[in-house]
């Protein structure tokens, strides 16, 4: 991966930040992107860099703005010479029954889960046609695969997440290029504790008892699924035996599909 660029949306933490770590542990250049002011990420990118003798920076954009988007696609192109690794990471949602679900959450969830990851592929495909080489990955989820109430606009991007991915793969046959989606089971990351916190406050639960219940119906471990684990599935991917995988719905996920 030395010399090789890869952007990862939503990656200033969790799951996305595992990612880059990842990738730059194997020599790729890193670009963060999270709606964070850079003061609060920089240090997480040096360390990156220092770390493992890569390029590591962060651009701060909303990505509810199309404009926005293709601006942040437009720069590190600029600044990096094209992106070779495409990680769509970035996700925002919302929990409410249909009939109460707010109009501009829905609006919102379609924008940054769905749209920027069709505005990011769509501007980074031409540099990766023409060094005839990239990868492209879509973060999905289990919740692609199934339903569950309470959460239509996440279920409902994850789910078209996977139609785009296999439409790329097809568009890219031959090309040195491949479109994968990684579905991963319930991961720790900071959205996960809060909502943990939140159940411990409403129920008086400890931490260990209100992580089961957390994690009740997920994943038949009943634990966690490590976010390096995630990552290394990525990275694999990204290797020679990745080009013979495309289009694919790659599961880290501990059987939850299959129970």
């Amino acid at each position: 991966m030395k010399g090789k660029t890869a952007l990862i949306t939503g990656s200033s933490g969790g799951l996305g930040f595992a990612v880059a770590q990842e990738l730059a542990r194997a020599g790729c250049n890193v670009v963060l992107h999270g709606i964070e002011p850079e003061e609060g990420v920089r240090g997480r990118a040096a360390e990156l860099a220092q770390a493992h003798g890569v390029v590591a920076s962060y651009m701060q954009v909303d990505l509810t703005d199309a404009a926005a988007t293709e601006k942040l696609v437009r720069d590190v192109h600029e600044r990096h010479g094209g992106i070779d690794v495409l990680v769509n990471n970035a996700v925002t949602r919302h929990f409410a029954a249909i009939d109460a679900f707010p109009v501009e959450c829905w609006d919102r969830a379609l924008a940054v889960n769905l749209s920027a990851a069709f505005h990011t592929i769509r501007l980074s495909l031409p540099g990766m046609r023409a060094r005839g080489w990239g990868r492209i990955f879509n973060m999905t989820s289990v919740y692609g695969s199934r339903g569950i109430a309470n959460r239509v606009d996440y279920v409902t991007t994850k789910t078209a997440l996977i139609g785009m991915t296999r439409a790329v793969a097809m568009e890219t046959i031959n090309q040195g290029i491949t479109c994968n989606a990684i579905c991963p089971g319930a991961v720790l990351t900071p959205t996960s504790e809060l909502r943990i916190d939140a159940l411990m406050e409403e129920t008086g639960l400890s931490r260990e008892r209100a992580t089961q219940q957390f994690l009740q119906g997920k994943q038949p471990t009943h634990r966690f699924i490590d976010a390096a684990h995630v990552a290394q599935m990525l990275v694999f991917l990204c290797g020679p035996a990745g080009g013979e995988i495309t289009g694919a719905v790659m599961p880290v996920e501990a059987g939850w599909l299959a129970s």
